[in-house]
């Protein structure tokens, strides 16, 4: 009698079953300490760094003063980075970008094929005009 592997009994990775890895890692926040288009991110930081950073100790913040507009990049697992810029935003608008930051996996987007094409007719039928009762055609 020959012995079969047990391929089923091999633990499969699979993040959400049995445990659960987040795949943002790191969230850098970019910010001029005097540019009027950081003034966003310098009440967002003042407001909410510390709750947000206790709230999701599996990542790594890190809050970069340099001049230039300010940016939120995220960096993932995967090794891909996502960057974000927030010149002029609103510190809502930063909070939405971190929380999209913080549940993506950082998978580049891809790209859509064309248009589904069938090769059976339409459920509906090809339309026109005759189809209509003849005395109701050119009526506006």
């Amino acid at each position: 009698m020959s012995a079969r592997p047990a391929y089923q009994t091999v633990a499969r990775n699979l993040n959400g079953v049995g445990n659960f890895v987040l795949q943002c890692k790191k969230v850098t926040f970019r910010y001029c300490n005097w540019g009027g288009s950081s003034d966003g991110m310098r009440q967002y930081l003042d407001k909410n760094l510390q709750k947000i950073a206790a709230q999701n100790p599996e990542i790594e913040f890190v809050a970069v003063k340099d001049i230039g507009h300010p940016f939120i990049r995220g960096e993932f697992v995967n090794g891909a980075e996502k960057t974000i810029c927030c010149k002029n935003k609103h510190p809502r608008f930063i909070n939405g970008k971190f929380e999209m930051l913080k549940s993506s996996d950082g998978a580049p987007r891809k790209q859509m094929k064309s248009p589904v094409e069938s090769i059976n007719e339409s459920v509906r039928g090809i339309w026109s005009p005759y189809h209509t009762d003849p005395k109701a055609r050119h009526k506006i």
